[in-house]
């Protein structure tokens, strides 16, 4: 038995990476646990071949379909900070009617146990902490805010100005895309072409290790294992707490032991660890009386979209700056809600040839040189059927068949006609499956109903008191927007909770 500590946190993304930090000074004794080792600032962050073709920073693992038994690499990254040393930097709020229940084509998005006023002062405060730059007034969609964003948004190129333009002529409402970039006075970023599913060389990203991790290390109650594996929660003797972790680290299996655990392993992995928990008291894996533990996993319905302009080229170097939000609640011609469409970085030449092998490269080359690439996201909503689940020799399992594809196929068919408009004869989609995971959420649902749910409205089990999970698990619904700003506020609204403060308050009358 290893010493003894008052949390444990395991796994440092966005959730567990802002709980450290939003205990750091609570004077707490806290172990964080971490599977993979800090990504390395090393020249292969900014090559396409690297990140694109030989997946140097992805884990040599398999998931498994469970719906043909096919085997596919995951979306997700084994390292210190998590997804968010490579996500896109886009760190939205969730819209006010994402709380609430709301009818779609495909079916109902259920009603969270929390309201948007409920996050909205920790809105403000993930804002600043990943330096968000931003614009509000230009989304028709976009929530209320108590404050203004912390930072200026991050400039359009004039290639991309130009497209605004032409899609306000449209009508449409394009809105500068709230992004986790220090472009602060002195800051890092060069607003180079390699961020959008790329690590940062500069550190000029705001993941969970620059924001988070490193100033919560720089206290001396916060220590961080690396490649140290959860294998296992254990609970004493009633099953009615969590007692320790058994841990995989340096070759050998070390026991752990705090008076509360935090998982923050990702939704499929949280879920996991605690189905691998199971024992006499909880049989069906570790706080899972309700029998949801792993249910209701859901990942937005993506397609990526490419649109040439045959005569001109595109110079821009940082793409990503502006979104669509005009159908995210129906229009005229489709009542029901069909999501958000957001520019992606800009496509290079390797990113085509890495998913076209069999196109010719010239072809590709050229096609890169004359597209605006696109996002387009739509709600996922939550089906029993669709789960995460231990195969018989412990293999991560995914029961996922997608849903809300209606809805999703109306945004499709907007985005390219926007496009068109817009002068590109040339529109390309591509409508991505099981393997396209980096949103992953809700498999550990947090509700009122212990019957209904998994966790609590602060993510504590409903089952075992002193365990928490702090990741996109929690989530009901998985919305229409970027989940990342969402698990953050939350888990600095949990740390409130954890070292007992009230609250914060809104003050927005909703």
């Amino acid at each position: 038995m290893a010493a003894h500590y008052d949390f444990i946190i395991i796994g440092t993304g966005m959730g567990g990476g802002t709980l450290a930090y939003a205990l750091r000074e609570s004077g707490a004794k806290i172990l964080l646990l971490e599977r993979g080792d800090f990504l390395p600032q090393e020249a292969q962050n900014w090559q396409v071949d690297a990140i694109f073709k030989e997946n140097r920073y992805k884990p040599a693992e398999n998931w498994i379909d469970a719906s043909d038994g096919r085997g596919f690499k995951p979306g997700v990254h084994y390292t210190v900070g998590g997804n968010t040393k490579v996500y896109g930097a886009a760190l939205p709020r969730f819209r006010v009617e994402d709380f609430n229940a709301i009818e779609h084509e495909g079916g109902t998005s259920p009603a969270w146990p929390i309201s948007y006023a409920d996050l909205e002062p920790y809105y403000n405060i993930a804002e600043e902490l990943f330096f968000v730059h931003g614009k509000a007034g230009g989304d028709p969609s976009e929530p209320p805010r108590t404050q203004p964003y912390p930072h200026p948004a991050v400039p359009h190129e004039p290639y991309v100005a130009t497209l605004i333009a032409k899609l306000r002529a449209q009508g449409l409402h394009p809105y500068c895309l709230p992004m986790a970039v220090d472009l602060r006075s002195g800051g890092r970023c060069i607003r180079c072409k390699t961020c959008d599913g790329f690590p940062c060389m500069l550190h000029a990203k705001g993941d969970a290790e620059i924001c988070c991790l490193r100033p919560a290390l720089a206290q001396d109650n916060i220590e961080l294992w690396t490649n140290s594996l959860a294998r296992r929660i254990l609970t004493d003797a009633s099953g009615a707490r969590a007692a320790a972790v058994e841990v995989e680290r340096g070759g050998e299996m070390l026991t752990v032991s705090a008076d509360r655990i935090i998982v923050s392993c990702g939704a499929v992995n949280s879920a996991i660890l605690l189905l691998r928990s199971l024992n006499s008291h909880h049989p069906k894996g570790l706080g899972n009386s309700s029998g949801l533990l792993g249910r209701h996993y859901m990942m937005h319905n993506n397609t990526a979209m490419t649109a040439v302009a045959p005569l001109k080229t595109n110079p821009t170097v940082f793409q990503k700056t502006m979104a669509v939000n005009d159908f995210y609640f129906g229009d005229d011609d489709f009542k029901w809600p069909m999501g958000n469409i957001q520019a992606l970085g800009k496509l290079q030449a390797g990113m085509l040839s890495a998913a076209k092998p069999y196109l010719p490269k010239p072809l590709l080359t050229a096609m890169a040189k004359r597209s605006m690439d696109w996002w387009v996201m739509s709600e996922d909503l939550p089906d029993r059927k669709n789960r995460v689940f231990l195969g018989p020799s412990g293999e991560v399992k995914v029961q996922w068949k997608p849903n809300n594809r209606v809805a999703h196929q109306q945004l499709i068919r907007r985005a390219i006609r926007m496009m068109r408009r817009a002068g590109y004869s040339f529109v390309f989609t591509e409508t991505l499956g099981i393997e396209t995971n980096s949103h992953q959420c809700g498999t550990a649902r947090f509700g009122t109903d212990p019957a209904k749910s998994v966790l609590d409205p602060f993510c504590r089990s409903h089952d075992v008191e002193n365990l928490y999970v702090m990741d996109s698990s929690f989530f009901p619904s998985s919305t229409a927007m970027n989940p990342a700003l969402t698990i953050c506020a939350q888990a600095l609204r949990v740390a409130d909770h954890l070292q007992g403060a009230a609250p914060l308050k809104s003050g927005l009358l909703l």
